[in-house]
C-alpha cells in the first residue's frame, strides 16, 4: 500500500475558506477508484508554522497514485488549490 501526504498553507487562512478547501479535497471521496482511503484534517493550534490543512491519501500501487495524479477530478482538485494555495510542503509518498 502507498500512502501519499501532503500539507497546504492557504492565501485566504479564515475558517470559512479553510473549511471550502477541505470540502473540495475531501469530495474526490468515491470518484476516483484508485482512492482507497482520503482524510482531510484542518490544523487547530493555528500558529505561525502551522500549515492550514493535510491531505492523507492511501493507494494499492505507485500504479494507482499515478492513475489518481492524472484522473479528471484530481485534476480539478489541483487546479482550485493551485489558486487557492500559498504554499504546499514537499509530499511525501512511503509504503505502508
Amino acid at each position: 500500500m502507498i500512502t501519499h501526504v501532503v500539507f497546504f498553507k492557504l492565501k485566504d487562512r479564515s475558517p470559512e475558506s479553510v473549511e471550502q478547501a477541505r470540502t473540495k479535497l475531501q469530495n474526490m471521496e468515491g470518484k476516483i477508484s484508485e482512492l482507497l482511503h482520503i482524510e482531510v484534517g484542518a490544523d487547530v493550534i493555528h500558529s505561525e508554522r502551522s500549515y492550514d490543512l493535510v491531505l492523507i491519501t492511501k493507494f494499492n500501487s505507485l500504479e494507482d497514485l499515478k492513475a489518481y495524479n492524472v484522473h479528471p477530478v484530481h485534476q480539478d482538485v489541483l487546479a482550485y488549490m493551485g489558486e487557492a494555495k500559498d504554499g504546499v510542503a514537499p509530499c511525501v509518498d512511503f509504503e505502508s
